[in-house]
């Protein structure tokens, strides 16, 4: 009997060997899938996430901001995109604001009689940008001196339904602001252009009443950009917590940092078209 058990027991063993040979044998001759679609769409997003950083890291912003925008047009629907959009467009201010020359820039040679504001009335650009971009201590500048400076312009497009302000230059969106406009959808319509512009603007809260920069009841923060539709225009805050919302008499408001920003980049004459 005893012998009898264990022959039952050897022949299930070896069953069991015999099965996992078997399923062994039929795995190692199946052919390993290949990464999906989706897999490879992921790792080449990473790739390109890495290269941007390489580039950053070695200070080549103009590669990095080339390799964003490859992101950003490549895969639209990615989780990732909103995070290289950012960085695309802090990375097309921080060119502007260099020395770094661009296909929309130009260098020019001071030449006899020149200061920044008519250099900047040249080529449809502000003093201010001509500075930051060559990183002058003052308006002081000497003939023969290279200066980059910016050429293309730029316009403003404010989507009240969204409450963003797009600055382009071109087709191409150079940044996106969060922005509050009118309450009651009060914020006008159309075309317009910038048509003055104010470093800590006083704000004349009704006829005869003017309450000054600094005072903690003017509204219009740290720059004033007014457009040509009368007592409007796209200013500061010293309520940022209401930012994106339809809460103001009818202006854009911004980020006291965000519309300095927007201040140096922008000269008179700008356009800004402003939709529903």
């Amino acid at each position: 009997m005893g012998k009898k058990i264990n022959l039952i027991i050897s022949s299930a063993v070896l069953l069991v060997v015999a099965g996992v040979f078997i399923f062994h044998s039929i795995n190692a001759e199946r052919p390993k899938k290949s990464p999906g679609a989706e897999q490879v769409v992921i790792n080449e997003e990473g790739m390109l996430f890495d290269r941007a950083q390489r580039a950053m890291d070695s200070g080549d912003l103009v590669k990095a901001r080339d390799v964003y925008q490859r992101i950003v047009e490549k895969f639209p629907a990615s989780g990732k995109v909103a995070k290289a959009q950012g960085s695309l467009e802090d990375l097309n201010v921080k060119i502007l604001f260099s020395g770094i020359p661009t296909g929309d820039s130009r260098i020019y040679a001071v030449q006899k009689g020149d200061t920044l504001n008519r250099i900047a009335k040249k080529f449809g650009t502000t003093p201010d940008l001509i500075s930051k971009s060559n990183n002058l201590k003052n308006s002081f500048i000497k003939i023969g001196e290279k200066l980059k400076v910016y050429t293309a312009g730029f316009s403003i497009v404010v989507d009240k339904s969204q409450n963003i302000l797009t600055l382009k230059s071109g087709q191409e969106i150079i940044k996106t602001y969060r922005v509050s406009t009118g309450k009651n959808s009060c914020t006008p319509v159309g075309t317009f252009k910038v048509i003055n512009k104010i470093i800590d603007p006083p704000w004349y809260k009704e006829p005869g009443v003017m309450i000054p920069a600094g005072d903690p009841k003017n509204v219009l923060g740290s720059r004033w950009l007014g457009i040509s539709k009368p007592s409007y225009g796209i200013h500061g805050t010293i309520q940022p917590e209401t930012i994106g919302q339809s809460v103001t008499e009818g202006c854009v408001r911004m980020r006291n940092e965000e519309v300095e920003e927007l201040y140096i980049l922008v000269p008179e004459g700008t356009e800004v078209i402003i939709t529903e």
